[in-house]
């Protein structure tokens, strides 16, 4: 292997890496956000463990947040504004963030 190919290999080992990295730290926070949605919704324990399962998958459903943003905001039937649910989520994006390098 040349010095190139060896940078470009590095190059993508990073770029898949990170690409993990933001995968989790996503997942992890809409699980944060939907056990903050669920107290919210009067929800405790399993019940709330699995609303927030139904907050995690509703992220599959196109790319970006919005869909778990939209999910949270028709849950809580105008409880919380979305911009309170934006802000809450990004609240908890770096809380997340920081425990996966924390972990890893």
């Amino acid at each position: 292997m040349t010095t190139f190919d060896d940078r470009e290999s590095a190059f993508e080992n990073k770029f898949a890496h990170d690409e993990e990295m933001r995968f989790k730290a996503d997942a992890r926070c809409n699980k944060m956000l939907g056990l903050w949605a669920a107290e919210h919704l009067g929800k405790s324990g399993d019940d709330a463990e699995a609303y927030a399962k139904t907050v995690v998958v509703a992220d599959f459903e196109e790319a970006g947040h919005e869909d778990v943003i939209r999910k949270v905001v028709a849950d809580l039937e105008g409880k919380i504004t979305a911009d309170d649910i934006r802000a809450k989520r990004a609240e908890l994006l770096q809380q997340a963030q920081a425990q996966i390098v924390n972990e890893a």
